[in-house]
């Protein structure tokens, strides 16, 4: 008896995956049953877009209470390919008009990547990150100082390449602890936070980003959850001039 062709077995596992996708979907639409869902769209009260010459498309949702804004850098596809670690940046800024409090809490960030079979990723935790990083860094040295053990002729070369991936990553940890969105309460007297948010592109529905992608953030906001649907770029043929 002749095997499943392999055009079959394929087939079989996506649509499988797609069904297992659809029924986790439906037990997160139950639990969210008493959470308000609110999605950004082009045109809408509340909803603002622009293009800007810092080389960002800024996503705005505003409501009487507060105001989310959504920054994506135009370029981002191409600077995810380029970093040394698979991840996604948006940089996302929350401003409170209301007279009490407001709770902002990154972990809960989610992004959709939409051509990737709807794949999912929660927000990742920048101190965690950081402490991956100096990890790695001390694995380099480990591995830099038995090279030298072995090839001491080649000490000039090995140390310059040692002293930049070092710098490299002492940029990237300061970039964590400064520059990341963290879990913060907003008020009258301290009404904004702005800040990185990371996402992990690395996945097994994620083999290598496109060359336009779509996304769905989701912000979770008391008891709402604000969606933006957004493309980077927003039309393949989008440009946008960079500020010198």
């Amino acid at each position: 008896m002749r095997g499943a062709s392999p055009f079959r077995q394929t087939t079989a596992t996506v649509l499988l995956a797609l069904m297992l996708r659809l029924l986790c979907s439906a037990g997160a639409a139950d639990k969210r049953a008493d959470t308000s869902i609110l999605r950004w769209a082009e045109g809408e009260p509340g909803c603002t877009f622009s293009r800007d010459d810092d080389g960002k498309y800024r996503y705005g949702f505003w409501t009487d209470d507060y105001g989310v804004v959504l920054a994506v850098d135009s370029q981002e596809l191409e600077k995810t390919r380029r970093r040394s670690q698979p991840i996604f940046a948006l940089l996302l800024s929350i401003h409170y008009r209301g007279k009490n409090s407001l709770e902002v809490d990154p972990g809960k960030i989610g992004l959709e990547f939409v051509k990737h079979y709807y794949d999912a990723q929660s927000a990742l935790d920048p101190d965690r990150l950081a402490i991956e990083q100096q990890n790695d860094a001390k694995a380099i040295e480990d591995e830099t100082e038995r090279e030298l053990h072995k090839h001491p002729q080649k000490m000039a070369e090995k140390e310059a390449t040692l002293a930049a991936r070092q710098a490299d990553t002492a940029e990237m940890i300061k970039f964590l602890k400064t520059r990341t969105l963290r879990p913060t309460r907003l008020d009258p007297s301290h009404p904004e936070a702005s800040g990185w948010v990371l996402f992990s592109t690395k996945s097994k529905w994620i083999e290598s980003l496109r060359k336009q992608e779509e996304f769905l953030l989701r912000v979770p906001v008391e008891d709402r959850v604000i969606e933006f649907p957004f493309s980077v770029p927003p039309s393949e043929s989008d440009l946008i001039l960079r500020r010198r």
